[in-house]
């Protein structure tokens, strides 16, 4: 059920109007585009991979990042909040749809690779450390390659798709996306290669281009940094990522990340909206920890009495809310429709 609310949760936009923009599952559905694509021509476990890249963003609350910093403020008092742990929270406490067991039943290399696949983590939060002390998850070495490519193709993309939903939204411009010398060497390949195309094609030949180009960089770098590892065990005790971008394409892609946050994601209507965002999520969160009868009746019958348990389990519910979900429920409780969440 986690996986399905993603079609109506956050990726860059928030409710928006058209249908082509993406959501947290369509999102999740093109990194494992792309997550296949490189473990099949790395002759890794493409099952696994697959099944990582689908799986890395279930804990992100509604509205993406501005609902988990609300909850993350929130939950100051109770160890905070965070994402990523709460992705393994998701699919080993909170979904139950079996009863045989809690959680999903998943694999420990699944598992293992969720909880580390952006690198070793060495001071877990409390949900980490949790599920790591009834499930030992190796946290401190480095992950497979299938979790290191999981999270290269993340990086692909959101770097790649989140500039045709800002050129679809009008945030970018074709003159703001030639600021960047790495863009601009691939536009005028575009404009080279089908001088006559429609604007709007090109630019969509722009974003495939350039997906196109980091696969590749990444087919390349991991290939040969990874020469030699005989072993998952050897993987893991590289004491360095192996499967990423090159030295030359890291830089690139910092670069333009750094656009991306001063040209889109830092938009005033991004931040006007992620505002009014924030207040939703805090507002629910105070709302059912002064209340918990507001909670469905199941989540009642399962909220701990006492801190931090109590509150850790009202994030839970709070963090599974899809975007509409939360406006109509902050609707329900205070009266208002929520105003100043649509960003496009």
């Amino acid at each position: 059920m986690s996986f399905r609310r993603l079609k109506s949760k956050t990726q860059v936009f928030i409710a928006p109007d058209g249908d082509h923009y993406r959501t947290r599952l369509t999102h999740s559905i093109e990194v494992a585009q792309i997550g296949r694509v490189l473990a099949r021509a790395l002759a890794i476990d493409e099952d696994l991979t697959e099944a990582l890249c689908l799986a890395h963003d279930l804990g992100h609350p509604p509205f993406g990042h501005a609902g988990e910093a609300a909850l993350s403020e929130s939950m100051a008092r109770h160890g905070g909040f965070c994402h990523n742990a709460q992705s393994l929270r998701t699919i080993m406490r909170i979904d139950n749809p079996y009863p045989e067991h809690d959680g999903l039943n998943l694999t420990w290399d699944l598992l293992e690779g969720l909880a580390k696949h952006n690198g070793p983590v060495t001071a877990p939060n409390w949900a980490l450390a949790q599920l790591d002390a009834d499930f030992p998850l190796d946290l401190k070495s480095w992950p497979s390659l299938e979790a290191q490519i999981a999270a290269v193709s993340d990086d692909i993309a959101y770097d790649n798709h989140d500039i045709d939903d800002g050129l679809r939204a009008g945030f970018l411009e074709l003159d703001d996306l030639l600021e960047v010398d790495f863009l601009a060497d691939q536009w005028r390949a575009v404009e080279k290669r089908f001088p006559n195309a429609p604007r709007e094609r090109q630019l969509r030949e722009l974003v495939r281009d350039q997906i196109g180009l980091m696969v590749n960089d990444v087919l390349e770098h991991s290939r040969e940094a990874a020469k030699g590892f005989g072993s998952v065990t050897e993987i893991r005790n590289a004491g360095q990522q192996l499967a990423g971008f090159s030295p030359a394409m890291q830089e690139h892609e910092r670069a333009l990340k750094a656009f991306m946050y001063e040209k889109l994601y830092y938009h005033p209507n991004q931040v006007s909206a992620a505002t009014h965002a924030r207040d939703v999520v805090a507002r629910l969160f105070a709302a059912y920890s002064q209340d918990a009868t507001l909670m469905p009746q199941h989540w009642q019958d399962e909220l701990p009495q006492h801190e931090p348990a109590r509150s850790r389990k009202i994030a839970d519910f709070v963090a599974g809310m899809s975007d509409s979900f939360a406006m109509k429920s902050c609707e329900a409780i205070y009266g208002e429709t929520p105003r100043g969440l649509i960003n496009v």
